[in-house]
Protein backbone atom coordinates (compact mmCIF):
# COMPACT_ATOMS: atom_id res chain seq x y z
CA UNK A 1 0.00 0.00 0.00
CA UNK A 2 2.78 2.41 0.90
CA UNK A 3 4.38 1.95 -2.44
CA UNK A 4 1.21 2.70 -4.28
CA UNK A 5 0.15 5.73 -1.96
CA UNK A 6 3.83 7.19 -2.99
CA UNK A 7 3.56 6.77 -6.92
CA UNK A 8 0.23 8.22 -6.90
CA UNK A 9 2.22 11.51 -5.12
CA UNK A 10 4.91 11.17 -7.80
CA UNK A 11 2.16 11.44 -10.16
CA UNK A 12 0.50 14.59 -8.73
CA UNK A 13 3.48 16.29 -7.97
CA UNK A 14 4.46 15.25 -11.99
CA UNK A 15 1.20 17.31 -12.72
CA UNK A 16 1.67 20.03 -10.49
CA UNK A 17 4.97 20.72 -12.33
CA UNK A 18 3.58 20.16 -15.48
CA UNK A 19 0.71 23.17 -15.21
CA UNK A 20 3.41 25.33 -13.40
CA UNK A 21 5.52 24.71 -16.71
CA UNK A 22 2.37 25.40 -19.02
CA UNK A 23 1.15 28.42 -16.76
CA UNK A 24 4.69 29.38 -16.96
CA UNK A 25 5.44 28.93 -20.94
CA UNK A 26 1.68 30.61 -22.03
CA UNK A 27 3.15 33.70 -19.78
CA UNK A 28 5.89 34.45 -22.44
CA UNK A 29 2.96 35.07 -24.87
CA UNK A 30 2.35 38.36 -22.75
CA UNK A 31 5.78 39.45 -22.10
CA UNK A 32 7.52 41.69 -23.95
CA UNK A 33 11.67 40.61 -23.94
CA UNK A 34 14.29 42.94 -24.10
CA UNK A 35 15.93 41.20 -26.43
CA UNK A 36 13.99 41.11 -29.79
CA UNK A 37 12.72 37.99 -30.94
CA UNK A 38 14.38 38.44 -34.38
CA UNK A 39 17.78 38.75 -32.83
CA UNK A 40 17.16 35.64 -30.70
CA UNK A 41 15.66 33.96 -33.75
CA UNK A 42 18.39 35.00 -35.70
CA UNK A 43 21.30 33.20 -33.52
CA UNK A 44 19.15 30.35 -32.67
CA UNK A 45 18.93 29.73 -36.62
CA UNK A 46 22.54 29.83 -36.86
CA UNK A 47 23.33 27.29 -34.47
CA UNK A 48 20.76 24.80 -36.52
CA UNK A 49 17.56 25.30 -33.93
CA UNK A 50 14.94 26.29 -35.95
CA UNK A 51 10.92 26.11 -33.44
CA UNK A 52 7.60 27.97 -34.40
CA UNK A 53 6.90 28.33 -31.38
CA UNK A 54 7.43 31.76 -30.10
CA UNK A 55 7.50 30.96 -26.57
CA UNK A 56 10.65 28.95 -26.78
CA UNK A 57 12.09 31.88 -28.35
CA UNK A 58 11.18 34.37 -25.59
CA UNK A 59 12.39 31.64 -22.83
CA UNK A 60 15.83 31.61 -24.33
CA UNK A 61 15.28 35.36 -24.57
CA UNK A 62 14.57 35.75 -20.68
CA UNK A 63 17.76 32.89 -19.88
CA UNK A 64 19.76 34.70 -22.03
CA UNK A 65 18.74 38.18 -20.04
CA UNK A 66 19.28 36.58 -17.17
CA UNK A 67 22.90 34.99 -17.75
CA UNK A 68 24.01 39.27 -19.40
CA UNK A 69 22.34 40.19 -15.94
CA UNK A 70 24.37 37.98 -13.97
CA UNK A 71 27.82 38.71 -15.42
CA UNK A 72 27.18 42.49 -15.57
CA UNK A 73 26.68 42.11 -11.74
CA UNK A 74 29.72 39.88 -11.52
CA UNK A 75 31.63 42.63 -13.56
CA UNK A 76 30.70 45.57 -11.04
CA UNK A 77 31.71 43.93 -8.00
CA UNK A 78 34.86 43.27 -9.29
CA UNK A 79 35.12 47.13 -10.40
CA UNK A 80 34.24 48.58 -7.34
CA UNK A 81 36.73 45.32 -5.30
CA UNK A 82 39.65 46.77 -7.52
CA UNK A 83 38.78 50.22 -7.22
CA UNK A 84 38.48 49.97 -3.09
CA UNK A 85 42.03 48.04 -3.80
CA UNK A 86 44.59 50.51 -1.87
CA UNK A 87 46.99 52.31 -4.55
CA UNK A 88 50.45 52.60 -4.11
CA UNK A 89 51.21 55.47 -5.85
CA UNK A 90 49.04 58.10 -4.86
CA UNK A 91 49.30 59.86 -8.24
CA UNK A 92 48.10 57.39 -10.01
CA UNK A 93 44.46 57.46 -7.91
CA UNK A 94 41.78 59.18 -10.08
CA UNK A 95 40.22 62.02 -8.91
CA UNK A 96 36.55 60.95 -9.57
CA UNK A 97 35.04 58.14 -7.72
CA UNK A 98 33.14 56.91 -11.10
CA UNK A 99 32.68 53.15 -11.95
CA UNK A 100 34.51 51.90 -15.17
CA UNK A 101 33.98 48.77 -16.76
CA UNK A 102 36.88 47.59 -18.07
CA UNK A 103 38.11 44.46 -20.17
CA UNK A 104 39.62 43.02 -16.85
CA UNK A 105 36.50 43.17 -15.17
CA UNK A 106 33.88 41.74 -17.80
CA UNK A 107 36.75 38.66 -18.23
CA UNK A 108 36.92 37.89 -14.42
CA UNK A 109 33.28 37.77 -14.55
CA UNK A 110 32.74 35.94 -17.63
CA UNK A 111 35.82 33.27 -16.33
CA UNK A 112 33.32 32.53 -13.39
CA UNK A 113 31.19 30.97 -16.08
CA UNK A 114 33.48 29.35 -17.98
CA UNK A 115 34.15 31.73 -20.12
CA UNK A 116 37.66 32.67 -21.33
CA UNK A 117 37.90 36.04 -23.20
CA UNK A 118 40.87 37.15 -24.58
CA UNK A 119 41.38 40.47 -25.92
CA UNK A 120 44.33 42.28 -27.93
CA UNK A 121 46.75 44.90 -26.45
CA UNK A 122 45.66 48.19 -27.84
CA UNK A 123 48.17 51.08 -28.18
CA UNK A 124 45.47 53.02 -26.57
CA UNK A 125 46.68 50.85 -24.01
CA UNK A 126 50.21 52.61 -23.85
CA UNK A 127 50.82 56.03 -21.43
CA UNK A 128 52.68 57.74 -25.36
CA UNK A 129 49.40 57.17 -27.13
CA UNK A 130 48.63 60.11 -28.77
CA UNK A 131 52.13 61.85 -28.46
CA UNK A 132 54.08 62.94 -31.36
CA UNK A 133 56.68 60.33 -32.75
CA UNK A 134 59.64 62.59 -32.07
CA UNK A 135 58.32 64.08 -28.60
CA UNK A 136 58.18 60.28 -27.21
CA UNK A 137 60.63 59.70 -24.80
CA UNK A 138 61.76 55.82 -25.46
Amino acid sequence: MNSSSSSSMGGEGRHDDDSGLTEFLSSLMDYTPTIPDELVEHYLGKSGFHCPDLRLTRLVSVATQKFMLEVANDALQHCKARQAAPVKDKSKQPKDKRLVLTMEDLSKSLQEYGVNLKHQEYFADSPSTGMDPASREE
